[in-house]
């Protein structure tokens, strides 16, 4: 059977914007660090994959004397573990309080799979406690009892990376052929499709400017039936899926065949699962 392997945040949540942020600053604070984020400089800070590398972009010269740390690189870097491990805390207490609702349409979809019978994954860069938490929150225990998850450091380099998506599919004893991805973010797409995945994408907060040629799928969000309706909205259909006011599993397992069969129709170099994906975007790097 197939399977489908969700990102997590802006996929299953709109956690950067609620979540991360004011986790990071918070840290900030309490460890009396001379920064804090405004949203437009956040939103430059999402392209890096993983908290702790978003950390590191803070250490240049001028702030480790600023910030009177180490100069010594390890004890710097014991530095960034205490600071990460003190954020993980504050955003996992942000999502159990139930503050920030899950994106339209992923339970649905979830659930829609786990009846079918589809593998149900979820592919990381945050820490594994950070992902476990936005699972609950936007599955349920019990739905979420039934994913595998793939998070953090259980490979050495992140999105856009293709390491997360081979793994997750190597260790759920698939090929990647089988296997869609969810994601919202370009790195979060050229991970996925570097790993041989199809991807559709589900934009958020930062993510709705970026470039998404390659993917089989773009849209606002899955969406939801009423009474919680929310319509989606396609913004790329290369493959001539055609969801309807939702994205339903079976555009979901479309998107499995409809890859190699009409290559021409195209917008971009998506090509069938397993084709060199196109190269970073630039905002990226």
């Amino acid at each position: 059977m197939p399977a489908l392997v969700f990102d997590c945040d802006g996929v299953l949540a709109d956690t950067e914007r609620h979540g991360h942020l004011p986790a990071f600053n918070e840290t900030f604070a309490e460890f009396g660090l001379p920064v804090r984020w405004s949203d437009q400089e956040y939103a430059e800070k999402v392209k890096v994959g993983g908290g702790k590398e978003r950390m590191r972009t803070l250490l240049t010269p001028d702030f480790v004397a600023a910030a009177g740390l180490p100069a010594d690189p390890a004890a710097l870097e014991e530095r960034v573990q205490g600071w990460h491990r003190r954020k993980t805390e504050i955003y996992t207490g942000i999502i159990r309080s139930g503050r920030i609702p899950p994106r339209p349409g992923v339970r649905r979809v979830a659930a829609e799979a786990h009846e079918a019978g589809w593998t149900l994954a979820v592919a990381s860069t945050s820490v594994e406690a950070s992902v476990r938490s936005v699972l609950e929150l936007a599955m349920g225990s019990e739905l979420a009892s039934h994913f595998s998850v793939f998070a953090g450091d259980v490979v050495q380099r992140k999105k856009p990376a293709p390491d997360i998506y081979a793994f997750a599919v190597q260790r759920l004893g698939l090929g990647p052929e089988s296997a869609v991805a969810i994601e919202d973010s370009r790195n979060g797409m050229l991970s996925a499709l570097g790993a041989g995945l199809v991807c559709a994408v589900t934009t958020s907060a930062y993510t709705g400017e970026e470039d998404f040629t390659g993917a089989s799928l773009v849209v606002t969000s899955l969406g939801d039936p009423s009474p919680e309706e929310t319509v989606t909205r396609v913004l790329s259909d290369p493959l001539g899926v055609r969801p309807g006011p939702w994205v339903a599993l079976a555009d979901l397992a479309a998107l499995l065949t409809a890859g190699g069969d009409e290559g021409s129709t195209t917008s971009g170099p998506t090509g069938p699962p397993g084709a060199a994906p196109p190269g970073p975007h630039p905002r990226s790097q």
